[in-house]
């Protein structure tokens, strides 16, 4: 194959982790790697947690060093945006004049915040999150405490800029449309529990409201209104509302596209050719024969390797099972699980929720569909274990912490 070049369009990690792979397995063509931004592959956790609160310098981030691409003779192209595919003579363009030919092209180009629309979302004052520059921008605005943050939003990213800010010494609201944080991912009953972790530490939760309006003095924020005529005052706002994966450049190239951009289990799109990983890839997946679309770190991480391994022509069905993490004031949480089927389950406690250390699972039709582990560690393993088993399980032996997990 040393005649051959294959393309990643996305200089992310699930871009840098495919790239990594070709070369592990002995790939000796050209790999050419391209990045809209100007910086070479970073982690994004980082960015809300220890990074925004200046506990982790910014080399930390880097998935790797400079000098490691070229060690693995990875060709990087930076500040460069893929403007167009042409499928017929397998090229791309890009934004700087040059162009590409690929044998194999993989698309990672990640996603994108949700933009507010609302009078006064463009002033001064107002922070999105997703990039390594976003987190610079933010750290900077709340560093020293002492700032009133406004959070719109109150899903993992919001729930974590919030603790950090909080954590810095601001005082910190946050704005929710829905009525209980993180419902749709955890369900009413632990999404409160959240909600109460961040009351106990400072955070005025404002639940089921509508912001209309960011109110500006001098061209900055200076609050942000809901309803009619409450204004809550603001130094900094930050616009947490969720992501939207970039499949612009995909669909313009043809390839089919709903909720991302459709790969099979081998992460392959509609063209034979070109594959997809990261935030932008639907796949169907195998295990619960329906479409399913993952936005965290892990699931980028993994399936650039997977797809990588498709691209050489190996036989991959890629499998995992969705997986992230957050940390929050005094609180770890792990969580693996389907949350399609999370959904209509019931939840069965490990330990009490009180006591801040506990194991909670989804248990749908008597198989475990989701656990998630707080202040509990060295058993994320065991919990992916059962969900993987699919077993019908004993619910009281379940809830028994003297029951060790890889029996059930």
């Amino acid at each position: 194959m040393s005649d051959q070049t294959f393309v990643i369009v996305g200089a992310s990690l699930a871009g840098v982790s495919a790239a990594e792979e070709l070369r592990k397995q002995g790939f000796d063509g050209r790999v050419v790697l391209i990045g809209a931004e100007s910086h070479y592959p970073y982690i994004r956790p980082p960015l809300s947690k220890d990074y925004l609160a200046g506990k982790a310098g910014r080399d930390e981030v880097f998935v790797h060093p400079s000098d490691w691409y070229d060690a693995y003779t990875i060709e990087v192209h930076l500040d460069a945006t893929v403007e167009s595919i042409d499928r017929a003579s397998r090229t791309v363009s890009v934004s700087n004049g040059e162009s590409f030919g690929y044998d194999k092209l993989l698309l990672a180009t990640g996603s994108r915040p949700r933009v507010l629309d609302v009078p006064g979302a463009e002033l001064e004052g107002v922070h999105y999150l997703r990039t390594v520059d976003d987190s610079t921008a933010l750290s900077a605005a709340i560093a020293g405490g002492g700032r009133r943050v406004v959070l719109i939003g109150s899903g993992w990213i919001g729930l974590e800029v919030a603790a950090t800010a909080r954590v810095l010494g601001n005082d910190v609201r946050i704005l929710s449309s829905s009525s209980v944080p993180l419902s749709n991912a955890l369900g009413d009953e632990l999404g409160e529990y959240f909600a109460d972790l961040h009351r106990r530490n400072g955070v005025e939760l404002h639940e089921g409201v509508d912001v209309i309006e960011i109110v500006g003095k001098n061209g900055a924020a200076a609050g942000v209104r809901v309803g009619q005529s409450d204004v809550f005052g603001a130094d900094v706002v930050v616009v947490a509302v969720g992501a939207q994966p970039n499949t612009t450049l995909a669909e313009a190239a043809g390839l089919e596209a709903d909720n991302g951009v459709l790969v099979d289990a081998s992460l392959r799109t509609s063209d034979a050719d070109i594959f997809a990983a990261g935030d932008i890839a639907n796949e169907l997946h195998p295990v619960l024969r329906s479409r399913l679309r993952v936005e965290h770190w892990a699931n980028a991480q993994n399936q650039g390797p997977a797809a990588a391994r498709a691209m050489l022509g190996q036989d991959v069905s890629f499998d995992d099972i969705p997986y992230f993490y957050t940390d929050q004031f005094d609180l770890g949480m792990e969580y693996s699980g389907y949350g399609s089927l999370a959904a209509k389950a019931s939840v069965v406690y490990r330990g009490n929720p009180d006591s801040g250390q506990f194991i909670a699972f989804w248990v749908a039709d008597g198989r475990v569909v989701a656990g998630m582990n707080v202040n509990v560690w060295d058993v994320n393993e065991p919990i992916q274990g059962i969900i993987r088993r699919a077993n019908t399980v004993d619910v009281e032996r379940l809830a028994d912490p003297s029951v060790d997990l890889s029996s059930l």
